[in-house]
C-alpha cells in the first residue's frame, strides 16, 4: 500500500546525519530537534503555537482536555472514521455523537451536525478523511453561531489546503485546534509514532503543552492531573528533514491520484472519489466505491493478481461495540453504513510510478 523505504533512499543522507547527530549529542528526551522542528511546522503551517505529542491520538485527547469539558458534555463528529476520533471523547468521560457524512467526499455532513446540536454540546470534531477536507466554512458558520469548539482531526491530510472567503488556509488552522499523527504511512510520516497540536490561540496552545507534561509548566508543580505524551528526539529529526519535502510529498500523492482518476473513470462499477472545489485532494488514501454488492470480491481477485488493497473501514463507529452504552440502538447513518459495504482503498504512495498505477487499474478493468 506504501513505499517507505524508496522513499527513505530519496533523503537517506539527511536522515541518517540527523538520527546520528541525537544519537552523538545524546538528548533523546525533548531535544533541540523537537522544538526545532515544531517551530519549522509552525512555519510551514502559518500556525502561530505547534504542541508536538507522542501520537495522534494523543493530540486529539490534549486538545479536548485543553477546552475544560465536564462528564458528559456532547462532542460531535463523523461516525465514518478510525476508532481514534470517537475512543478520547469516550475516555475522558465525554459523549460522542455521531452523525452521518457526505456522499460525495465521505467527510462529515454540516447539515447533520447542526440537527445533532443539542444544549449539552461543545465541540464539533471533524475529520477530513483520506486526504479530502471536510466543508470547514460550513462548519464553523454553525460553531460560530451556537458559540462552540471546533477541533480538526487532520491525521490523513496534513499539508491540504481550503479556500474560504478569499483567503487559502491550511487544514488545522481554520478551527480552534488541529490535530495530526505522524504514523508511518500518513503524508508527514516518522519512524513510529508521533502527532501535533497545533493552533492560534496561546492559551490553548499552553494548556495544551502543559497538560502533555504532567500538567506541569514548572518542573515538579503540576497544576492540573495531565499524561506523559512527547515528541521522541530520533522521530521530530527524521520529521524535520521529512518536513521539507512535503510538498513534493503531496504533489506526488496528487498526481498517483488524479491519474487514477483519468484511468478509472470509465469504469462501470465503480465509483472514483471526488474532489470538492474548496479544497485540494492530497490522497493520503485512494478509495473507490465498488458498487452492486461486489466489493470482496474485487479484493479478492486484486490480491490473486498481487494488488494490495485495504478496506477503510468496514463497521461505522456508532455500531461499534465499544459505543453501544452511548449510542441509540435505533441510529441509522445511511450513508455511512453503506459505504463501509462499498469503500476500498488502493495503493497510493509518494514513490508510485505510471507503470504502478497502471498494474491497479489493469487489474480491476480485467474483474469487469
Amino acid at each position: 500500500m506504501v513505499d517507505l523505504y524508496s522513499q527513505y533512499l530519496r533523503m537517506k543522507k539527511e536522515i541518517d546525519s540527523a538520527l546520528l547527530k541525537v544519537v552523538e549529542n545524546g538528548q533523546f528526551i525533548n531535544g533541540p530537534e523537537v522544538h526545532t522542528f515544531a517551530k519549522n511546522l509552525g512555519f510551514f503551517l502559518q500556525s502561530e503555537y505547534v504542541v508536538p505529542c507522542g501520537n495522534g491520538t494523543d493530540a486529539l485527547q490534549l486538545a479536548l482536555m485543553a477546552l475544560d469539558l465536564k462528564p458528559g458534555d456532547e462532542v460531535i463528529t463523523t461516525t465514518f472514521s478510525f476508532v481514534a476520533t470517537a475512543e478520547v471523547i469516550a475516555l475522558l468521560g465525554l459523549t460522542p455523537v455521531f452523525v452521518d457524512v457526505e456522499e460525495g467526499s465521505y467527510n462529515i455532513s454540516p447539515s447533520e451536525v447542526e440537527a445533532a446540536i443539542t444544549s449539552r454540546t461543545k465541540v464539533i470534531l471533524p475529520v477530513h478523511l483520506f486526504g479530502q477536507s471536510a466543508n470547514m466554512k460550513e462548519i464553523m458558520r454553525i460553531a460560530q453561531k451556537r458559540d462552540l469548539f471546533v477541533i480538526e482531526d487532520v491525521a490523513q491530510s496534513l499539508g491540504a489546503t481550503y479556500e474560504m472567503d478569499g483567503t487559502t488556509k491550511f487544514l488545522g488552522t481554520i478551527g480552534h485546534i488541529g490535530c495530526t499523527s505522524f504514523f508511518p504511512s500518513k503524508n508527514l510520516g516518522g519512524f513510529g509514532d508521533g502527532g501535533a497540536c497545533y493552533t492560534y490561540d496561546e492559551t490553548l496552545a499552553g494548556k495544551i503543552k502543559m497538560i502533555a507534561s504532567h500538567g506541569s509548566a514548572k518542573r515538579y508543580y503540576h497544576d492540573v492531573v495531565g499524561v506523559n505524551s512527547r515528541l521522541d528526539t530520533l522521530q521530530a529529526a527524521v520529521l524535520d528533514v521529512k518536513l521539507k519535502h512535503l510538498q513534493s510529498f503531496i504533489n506526488a500523492r496528487s498526481w498517483a491520484g488524479k491519474l487514477y482518476n483519468q484511468l478509472l473513470v470509465d469504469v462501470e462499477g465503480i465509483e472514483i472519489p471526488k474532489g470538492e472545489p474548496y479544497a485540494n485532494h492530497t490522497y493520503n488514501q485512494y478509495t473507490i466505491r465498488v458498487l452492486n454488492n461486489r466489493r470482496d470480491e474485487l479484493q479478492k481477485h486484486l490480491q490473486s493478481q498481487n494488488v494490495p488493497s485495504r478496506i477503510y473501514y468496514p463497521m461505522p463507529l456508532h455500531k461499534q461495540k465499544a459505543f453501544q452504552k452511548t449510542v441509540d440502538s435505533k441510529l441509522k447513518l445511511p450513508i455511512s453504513e453503506r459505504l463501509s459495504l462499498e469503500v476500498l482503498s488502493l495503493p497510493i504512495h509518494t514513490e508510485m510510478t505510471q507503470a504502478d498505477v497502471e498494474k491497479v487499474v489493469n487489474a480491476i478493468k480485467s474483474f469487469y
